[in-house]
C-alpha cells in the first residue's frame, strides 16, 4: 500500500512548539511515530511531501531523518518550505539511509505507480508574491515537469506537492494544469495548518483525485492513497 503524511515538523530538541496552530499539535511527534508503526507495514511506502524537520542543516536533521528511517516501510521524502537542511541530492544520498529516497527532479516506481513531485510555491495572486517568488514558482514548476518526464509513461502517476496547487480563491493553478497534461491520477499536498484548513480543496477534478495530507489535518495518521 501507499500512504502519505506531510508536515512532520520533527524536532528532536523539542524546542520548537507547533501548538500555535492549535491544541491538536500537543505531543504530535509521539502521535506520528505511534500511528505510523501501528498502520504501516514493512512492505508499504509512505510519501512525505515536505516540512520534515525543523533542523537548519543536514548534520542536525540527520537525527530526525534517522528516526524516519527506522520506521516501518519505504519512504519517499520531498522538500518543504521549512526544510532548510535540504541539500543537494548527492549529499542527501550520501547519508546512506536504508529506507529513504529523496524526490527532486526524479521519480520512483512504487507498486505499479510512478511517484513524481516538486515543492510548489505560493500562488501568484498572493499579495506578497514578488519577482523573487516568480523565479521560485517557475523553478518548482520546471522541477515538477522534469520529474514527470523521468517517469514511465505507461504507469499511472501520483504527484506530491508541499504547497497546495491553488490560488487564493481556491482555483487550481499551473501545477494542477501540468498534472492534467500528464494524466496524473492522484495529486497530494500539505502545508495548511490550523485555520488554514478552511482553504483545503479535495475531491476528483478532471480525473485527478486531489487530497490534502497535512499532519494536523489527518490527525497525524498516515493517509492511504492506494
Amino acid at each position: 500500500m501507499i500512504y502519505a503524511i506531510a508536515d512532520l515538523h520533527l524536532d528532536y530538541t523539542e524546542e520548537k512548539s507547533m501548538e500555535v496552530f492549535g491544541p491538536g499539535w500537543k505531543d504530535y511527534q509521539n502521535k506520528i511515530f505511534t500511528n505510523w508503526q501501528q498502520i504501516v507495514k514493512e512492505s508499504d511506502t509512505v510519501l512525505v511531501p515536505g516540512d520534515i524537520s525543523w533542523a537548519m542543516d543536514l548534520k542536525n536533521a540527520y537525527v530526525d531523518l534517522k528516526k524516519i528511517d527506522d520506521l516501518k516501510g519505504k519512504k519517499i521524502l520531498m522538500k518543504g518550505n521549512h526544510d532548510f537542511w535540504w541539500s543537494s541530492l548527492n549529499k542527501l544520498n550520501k547519508c546512506n539511509f536504508k529506507s529513504i529516497e529523496f524526490l527532486q527532479n526524479n521519480s520512483f516506481e512504487v507498486e505499479d505507480f510512478e511517484i513524481c513531485g516538486s515543492r510548489g510555491w505560493i500562488s501568484k495572486d498572493n499579495p506578497k508574491f514578488d519577482d523573487h517568488d516568480e523565479k521560485i514558482f517557475s523553478r518548482e514548476l520546471l522541477r515538477l515537469e522534469n520529474s514527470l518526464k523521468t517517469s514511465n509513461n505507461n504507469l499511472p502517476k501520483i504527484v506530491i506537492l508541499h504547497y497546495p496547487p491553488l490560488d487564493m480563491n481556491g482555483n487550481f493553478n499551473e501545477f494542477f494544469d501540468l498534472c492534467k497534461e500528464h494524466k496524473v491520477k492522484h495529486l497530494i499536498y500539505g502545508h495548511l495548518h490550523g485555520a488554514g484548513h478552511k482553504l483545503i480543496v479535495e475531491g476528483i477534478f478532471e480525473g485527478i483525485e486531489v487530497k490534502c495530507v497535512a499532519g494536523d489535518y489527518i490527525n497525524f495518521i498516515p493517509e492511504r492513497i492506494v
